[in-house]
C-alpha cells in the first residue's frame, strides 16, 4: 500500500541523499521509539505529504524539509497537561520533541482512580543529557506512598510513578564521557519517575549497571539490595557465625537480607505472618538461604528459647513492620545491640520497653537508602563500590532478584491491583 501511495521504489536515490543531508541515521533510535509501533496511523500524513511534496526530479529542497517534517510529528494533545514533565534538560533550537508513554498522576490519591496512562513529550537531549529507552520497572511500596501523597518525599504535580528500574541509552549529548549508546542504567536518587517507555534525563541522574545480569536482577538492584546490604554492613561488626533477625523476611529486602547474610554466613532469623501457604513460603525463604522461618506468634513463645541453642541471640534486628512485631524482635536482641526500622507495613508506631532501654542497653535507629545516597552523593565512588559488591553476589549466584511477576506497561491497573494486595508473593515489575 505504501509503495503504492508513495512511490518508494522510485524515490530510494532520493531517500539516500537525503540520509546523507540530513543524517538520519543518528535519528533512527528517536523514530523507532516515537512511532511505538503506530507507523500504520502515521501512513495518511505519509501519503499526503509525499504527494503535496510531488516528489519528483526538481524539489529537492521541499522535499528535504517535508520529510524532515515527517520524521518529528509526534502527538502532542497532552502537552499542556504535564508542561513541567517536558521542560528541555538544554537548549536544542530548531528540533521538535519526542514522546513517550507514562503513567502520570495529576493529584494524590488512591492509584487505581490517580493513575492514567498517557503521552507525554520527551525535551531534546542536551549536551550532557541521555535518551534512556526504560526497560523495565518494579512496583515498591513507596512507589504506593508516593502516589497516595504520604511519603516523606513527593514530587512536583502532574508526576510520572515509579522511583526503580533500569534502562537503555540509546543517545547521549555531545559532552556526556561517562556513558555511551547501549550501557544500562538505573536511576541514582528517587522521583526520576520510571514508569514510562522513555526518558531524557542528565547525564549524572543515572549510573551504569553491568549489562550481562538478568533484566530483572538489574530492575530492582538500587532499592532492596542496597537497603540490605547497607543495614547488615554499616550498624554492627557481624561476623560468619553471628545472627540477625527480622520481620517481614519475605519483603524484597527481607530476601536480600536472607541471600546477603547467607553469602556472608550469617543466621538468619526470618519472621512472617501466618498463612494459607506458610510451608511452601519456608521452604522457599530456606532454598534462598534462611536458617529459620518462623510465624510471628512464635516470638512470644517458649520455643524461642530452644532455637537460641542452635544460633546465637542476635546482634542486629531489622523491622519493617513496626507495633508490636517491633517490640518482640528487641526482646530476643542481645544487650547493646541495635534494631534498625526501615518501613512500617503495620502503620502501628514503634514501642519501645523502658527496661529494654535502661537494662538492656539497646540501640533504635532508622534507615532509609534514599538519604544514603544522598549523604554519599560528593562521593561517587561509595554508590560505585556498593554496587559492584551487589552486581558482584548476582554474578556469582548467591543474589537473585525476587519473585516477580512481569506486566506491560498497557495492563498497569493489574499490575497496580496485585502491588496493593496483603500477602503478596510475588513483586510486579512493569515491562516496557
Amino acid at each position: 500500500m505504501w509503495t503504492h501511495a508513495c512511490r518508494l521504489p522510485s524515490l530510494l536515490p532520493r531517500v539516500t541523499m537525503w540520509t546523507h543531508a540530513c543524517r538520519l541515521p543518528s535519528l533512527l533510535p528517536r523514530v523507532t521509539m516515537w512511532t511505538h509501533g503506530r507507523l500504520p496511523s502515521l501512513l495518511p500524513r505519509v501519503t499526503m505529504w509525499t504527494h503535496a511534496c510531488r516528489l519528483w526530479p526538481g524539489s529537492n529542497s521541499a522535499c528535504r524539509r517535508s520529510f524532515f517534517g515527517v520524521v518529528l510529528w509526534r502527538p502532542s494533545r497532552y502537552r499542556a497537561h504535564t508542561d513541567h514533565l517536558t521542560q528541555p534538560a538544554a537548549a536544542l533550537h530548531g528540533h521538535h520533541a519526542a514522546s513517550c508513554e507514562a503513567l502520570v498522576y495529576k493529584q494524590h490519591g488512591h492509584p487505581a482512580a490517580v493513575i492514567q496512562l498517557e503521552e507525554v513529550d520527551l525535551p531534546p537531549v542536551g549536551a550532557k543529557d541521555v535518551l534512556v529507552k526504560i526497560l523495565a520497572s518494579p512496583i515498591n511500596p513507596a512507589d504506593i506512598n508516593m502516589i497516595q501523597g504520604t511519603y516523606a518525599i513527593l514530587p512536583d504535580l502532574p508526576a510520572v510513578g515509579g522511583n526503580e528500574g533500569v534502562g537503555q541509552v540509546v543517545e547521549v549529548g555531545s559532552q556526556v564521557t561517562s556513558l555511551q549508546i547501549g550501557d544500562w542504567v538505573i536511576p541514582k536518587d528517587a522521583s526520576l519517575g520510571m514508569w514510562r517507555t522513555a526518558a531524557v534525563v542528565k547525564e549524572d541522574a543515572v549510573i551504569s549497571v553491568p549489562n550481562d545480569i538478568p533484566l530483572l536482577c538489574a530492575a530492582t538492584l538500587g532499592v532492596n539490595p542496597c537497603t540490605a546490604l547497607r543495614m547488615l554492613s554499616d550498624f554492627e561488626l557481624l561476623k560468619p557465625g553471628d545472627s540477625v533477625i527480622q520481620n517481614a523476611a519475605n519483603s524484597g529486602v527481607g530476601q536480600a537480607v536472607i541471600q546477603i547474610a547467607s553469602a556472608k554466613e550469617i543466621n538468619t532469623i526470618n519472621v512472617v505472618r501466618d498463612r494459607p501457604d506458610f510451608t511452601q513460603l519456608s521452604d522457599r525463604l530456606k532454598a534462598l538461604g534462611a536458617s529459620h522461618v518462623i510465624k510471628e506468634e512464635a516470638l512470644r513463645r517458649p520455643e524461642m528459647k530452644e532455637l537460641f541453642q542452635t544460633c546465637p541471640k542476635p546482634k542486629l534486628a531489622l523491622n519493617a513492620v513496626g507495633g508490636k512485631s517491633a517490640t518482640e524482635l528487641l526482646r530476643h536482641l542481645q544487650p547493646g545491640r541495635s534494631m534498625v526500622t526501615y518501613g512500617g507495613m503495620s502503620k502501628q508506631p514503634v514501642t519501645v520497653p523502658v527496661s529494654a532501654l535502661i537494662f538492656k542497653d539497646v540501640k533504635i535507629c532508622g534507615f532509609w537508602v534514599t538519604q544514603w545516597k544522598r549523604d554519599h552523593s560528593h562521593d561517587p565512588g561509595a554508590l560505585r563500590s556498593m554496587l559492584d559488591e551487589v552486581c558482584s553476589l548476582v554474578r556469582q549466584g548467591k543474589l537473585s532478584a525476587p519473585a516477580c511477576s512481569e506486566v506491560g506497561l498497557h495492563d498497569y491497573s493489574k499490575a497496580l491491583h496485585a502491588a496493593m494486595q496483603p500477602f503478596t508473593s510475588a513483586k510486579q515489575i512493569l515491562i516496557t
